[in-house]
């Protein structure tokens, strides 16, 4: 049974940023923010995504992994029937909504800790955090020491061991579902997470919602310890990431494919069958128009981002090929207000936006991008074609990262099949078993085989 995360292209929306709100949440009365976010949601189903990953949301202190109440949306952004109102919109338009978990950690500011501070060792919530000493301190002078993410000391690590811990936090899953009708997490910092606590998860979540999906931030490692049946159904596929933008950079096309192979071909790849969610840029990393060195890289690299085997994600603003760099641990640069109607009126470069709109459109249609096989047909370091295989058709993608025209002499994946640009329409006839390709600079082709 196909479940909807399967085909999903998401829009990723960071809402403290785009929206220009404070950066500190030093604020009592609530801003009611979300009706501009509101005003996202047609653009996005002309985009062609059909998910939202939006967050945090989770009322916090500063950046908004910074929790301070689970059960609030953060008021710089509006209240939770602001964000009610927004789930039941993009439902209507047929666009799934998933939010951050933020679970590995809390702010200073949430209750449990606020007590511990008041309270110190009376305090009940004592075990709700890791490394809890009364013979030490921090920076902060509480009089007590805790453990705190990457020695973030804002960002205080619970205590996934302590049952009431675990009660609590699926308490707040369960919330999210009963009162904003959401349709999936996204696991901050899942590669921190207790693994048997994501087994709870996962069966707390089948009980509750069908299809309900489970994405954990990891970086580094082997994904396939995350995903699974009993835990989670995706994780983001940073291997891939790196692999897009540096794969360009150095004309290096060995080192996607090799990620690709070593990940997802039929005959061997370690992550074969499961769908991990392929970005090319987020809110932790810069913009991808600011990585590449050959602006008119932008081009292929959307084209292996919506046709490789991956759940897509675009983060806002990058389909019209916005700058933004970190500076130094300042990450504001990659989160910046955007107002939609005047953005579209001065994007930045039009025709990617047309070309990421034309990308959904095929996501859409080709079944193929969403559930075939992998298979590699030509690999040089500047030219780079492979098959999405189903049933007895599918899709043939080459991409051209070079400064001139290359011709391209393409293998078939099956003989006797029909080859049809998506693109412009034209037949292709094989030749001697040969696709015969020629492709401009920057420039893709996309087929449909019948």
């Amino acid at each position: 049974m196909t479940k909807w995360f399967e085909e999903a292209v998401f829009y990723h929306m960071y809402p403290i940023g785009m929206t220009g709100a404070p950066r500190r949440n030093d604020q009592e009365e609530v801003t009611h923010r979300f009706p501009e976010l509101n005003t996202w949601l047609p653009y996005l189903a002309d985009l062609g995504c059909t998910a939202i990953y939006i967050g945090p949301l989770f009322e916090s202190t500063s950046h908004g992994y910074d929790t301070r109440d689970y059960k609030m949306v953060d008021r710089r952004l509006g209240d939770n029937q602001d964000f009610k109102a927004f789930v039941q919109e993009a439902h209507e338009r047929g666009i799934r909504v998933v939010v951050d978990g933020v679970f590995n950690h809390t702010g200073r500011e949430f209750f449990a800790f606020q007590d511990i501070q008041r309270n110190r060792e009376r305090s009940p919530y004592c075990s709700w955090y890791k490394g809890i000493n009364f013979g030490w301190n921090t920076h902060y002078n509480d009089g007590f020491g805790y453990e705190a993410w990457r020695n973030c000391f804002e960002l205080v690590n619970l205590n996934l061991w302590e049952p009431e811990v675990r009660r609590y936090l699926l308490e707040v899953i369960g919330f999210w579902i009963d009162e904003f009708d959401i349709d999936g997490i996204r696991l901050d910092c899942a590669d921190c997470l207790e693994f048997s606590f994501m087994e709870d998860m996962r069966r707390f979540v089948d009980n509750k919602k069908a299809d309900f999906w489970l994405m954990g931030e990891v970086i580094h490692g082997d994904y396939s310890r995350y995903v699974k049946p009993h835990m989670l159904d995706s994780v983001t596929n940073y291997e891939l990431h790196k692999g897009l933008y540096s794969g360009h950079n150095d004309h290096n096309y060995f080192e996607i494919a090799h990620t690709i192979r070593r990940q997802f071909d039929e005959n061997g790849g370690i992550y074969r069958g499961m769908k991990l969610y392929s970005f090319v840029d987020n809110h932790d990393v810069d913009r991808i128009a600011s990585k590449l060195k050959v602006p008119g890289h932008i081009y292929p690299v959307h084209t292996l981002l919506y046709t490789l085997p991956g759940i897509v994600s675009l983060y806002y603003g990058s389909e019209w090929g916005i700058q933004g760099k970190k500076q130094g641990g300042n990450d504001d640069p990659l989160r910046p207000a955007v107002k939609l109607d005047k953005a579209l009126e001065e994007v930045p470069d039009p025709k990617l936006l047309e070309w990421i709109k034309f990308l959904g459109s095929i996501h859409r249609e080709q079944p193929a991008l969403s559930y075939g096989s992998y298979r590699e047909l030509l690999l040089t370091n500047r030219q780079y074609a492979f098959a999405r295989l189903l049933d007895d058709g599918g899709i043939v993608t080459a991409v051209n990262n070079d400064d001139k025209e290359a011709l391209l002499y393409v293998r078939e994946p099956f003989a006797g099949k029909r080859y049809k640009s998506l693109i412009d329409g034209q037949e292709l006839v094989p030749e001697n078993g040969k696709l015969v390709i020629r492709l401009q600079p920057n420039e893709s082709q996309i087929l449909s085989m019948y």
